[in-house]
């Protein structure tokens, strides 16, 4: 595997969902990795703490760059629970959980964000502005209402599928030809 390649996959998917997203200082951006789909295996099966190490290589500058706070999906083991600052926990008056994600239990990208984070916590749950689902993660359920599908250049990191979602307000009431995504910003 080009652990490089990796990096630079992950790095031009966040960028292109930053752009689209239009996030602010302070935002939450979740992202579900699966290891072992970017290897080519099943997810669950192949965990790799190397390709999980080179997408969090990627992913964490551009969002670091914006002010906007990385959230990092554990798999099913932990009830699909969240690594995040300490600081975006508190902000969001997140409820703070006793956990520490292993490769085994958690999952290799939340065990790499839990070793990279300046002051991680897990929190049962999140509610992010954009997210980013590679290798099949689900990762809806940490998304605000509502999610709008967001399309990229690439469709694949590694040998992984790539869904992406930005949100937006709920439009309430009246025509919605009166709105516009620029008036619900």
């Amino acid at each position: 595997m080009d652990y490089a390649k990796l990096t630079a996959q992950a790095r031009q998917a966040t960028e292109e969902l930053l752009e689209a997203a239009h996030l602010e200082t302070g935002d939450i951006f979740v992202v579900g990795c699966s290891s072992s789909e970017i290897m080519g295996g099943r997810i669950g099966k192949d965990s790799s703490m190397e390709a999980a190490a080179a997408v969090l290589a990627g992913v964490l500058p551009p969002l670091q760059e914006q002010g906007v706070y990385l959230a990092a999906q554990c798999c099913e083991h932990l009830n699909r629970s969240i690594v995040i600052e300490r600081e975006a926990a508190k902000a969001n008056g997140y409820q703070i959980v006793s956990a520490i994600p292993q490769p085994h239990a958690g999952g290799s990208w939340a065990t790499n964000c839990w070793q990279r984070f300046n002051d991680p916590v897990l929190v049962e749950e999140v509610r992010a502005a954009a997210g980013m689902d590679i290798g099949g993660t689900l990762i809806g359920m940490h998304l605000r209402r509502v999610a709008v599908p967001v399309r990229l250049s690439m469709d694949l990191i590694g040998q992984a599928i790539l869904l992406c979602a930005r949100t937006r307000p709920p439009f309430i009431g009246g025509s919605r030809a009166v709105y516009s995504q620029e008036e619900v910003r």
